[in-house]
């Protein structure tokens, strides 16, 4: 918590990503995924450069297992109640 640090005249933001007994600083020049926070699973890709910082091309936002998109979410909301009033049994 708390290393997110973004540039204030650009789109670069440093930050720490750890496995919980070690971690490791990221440089990433981009726009951040919607659901990037601190404390949320990523994915980062990059090279680790001398001073063992992560310079990052792409940072990717995880969902949780459970997650599902609203449109897919409400697609099968729909799916189900179609079935129930058609008669068959889920």
């Amino acid at each position: 918590d708390g290393s997110v640090k973004h540039a204030k005249k650009n789109l670069e933001v440093s930050f720490l990503i750890t496995d919980t007994a070690h971690s490791v600083k990221v440089k990433y020049a981009g726009v951040l995924p919607d659901l990037f926070r601190e404390g949320q699973g990523i994915v980062v890709q990059g090279k680790l450069n001398a001073e063992n910082t992560l310079i990052a091309d792409q940072v990717l936002a995880k969902h949780g297992a459970e997650y599902m998109p609203p449109p897919a979410a409400a697609a099968i909301q729909a799916a189900k109640l179609a079935k129930i009033k058609m008669g068959d049994k889920l």
